[in-house]
């Protein structure tokens, strides 16, 4: 019995194809989800920002707190300096007046600091901003290209599931029992054509007489190294 090889290749291109769409469409909500997390991690970016200006601001509010407890300290001292009877109380009181204004100048140094700091912060804030709402933009795009190439992908690979279903009555079940044998056993890979007296998969060079019966397609034989049927590749007609 002729064996339609054309019908076995046919099956084997509908099954690689389908593993290939059902692969990429297993990879889809991977891909959508490193997209929302980029989206987040931009929406992070500015909100951290965001968070280090609060608590440079709420720092500031405390060190101006501290410099004006100090400023009502420094007036007391003042005060009483007035009151004092001897050198000695007047001397301490002196130093204690000098010291509060040393700290104040050092508190007052530190506002500045974060002052130019805060500047330095919504410059960072304005950046990320920016940035977030660039690459947002494109995130989302890609993300409704995702979702577009989905649906495509799963109108093909509909398509060439009821092309299999139609195909498969027309091989004989004994073949096809074979087929699906080596198709589970070599991950989707059932047939290798000969070329140039080789196996194209495994490249095990073809018995001559397997070579002559094989161009006769008359019955399956499968290779001797790699287990998938043989089907013997006809060269294209070179046009002169």
């Amino acid at each position: 019995m002729d064996i339609d090889f054309d019908k076995l290749i046919r099956l084997q291109n509908l099954d690689s194809e389908i593993k290939h769409n059902t692969l990429f469409l297993e990879n889809i909500p991977r891909l959508i989800e490193d997209i929302d997390r980029k989206i987040q991690a931009g929406s992070q970016a500015v909100t951290d920002a965001k968070e280090k200006l609060a608590q440079n601001q709420k720092k500031r509010r405390d060190l101006e707190g501290s410099v004006k407890d100090i400023k009502v300290l420094i007036a007391r001292l003042k005060r009483q300096l007035n009151e004092v009877r001897t050198n000695k109380e007047y001397t301490v009181f002196l130093k204690e007046i000098e010291e509060s204004q040393h700290k104040v100048d050092g508190v007052e140094e530190e506002i500045i600091g974060e002052m130019l700091a805060a500047d330095d912060i919504e410059e960072d804030i304005k950046t990320a901003a920016l940035k977030q709402s660039q690459e947002h933009e494109d995130l989302k795009k890609d993300q409704v290209m995702l979702v577009e190439k989905k649906r495509e992908m799963e109108a093909k690979r509909d398509r060439l599931i009821r092309e299999r279903e139609d195909l498969l009555p027309l091989i004989p079940s004994d073949q096809m029992k074979l087929y699906m044998s080596i198709f589970n056993k070599k991950n989707g890979s059932a047939l290798s054509p000969v070329k140039g007296d080789f196996c194209a998969l495994c490249h095990v060079r073809i018995r001559p007489q397997m070579l002559n019966e094989l161009r006769d397609k008359s019955k399956i034989y499968l290779c001797e190294n790699c287990g998938r049927i043989l089907y013997w590749a006809a060269k294209p007609e070179h046009k002169t």
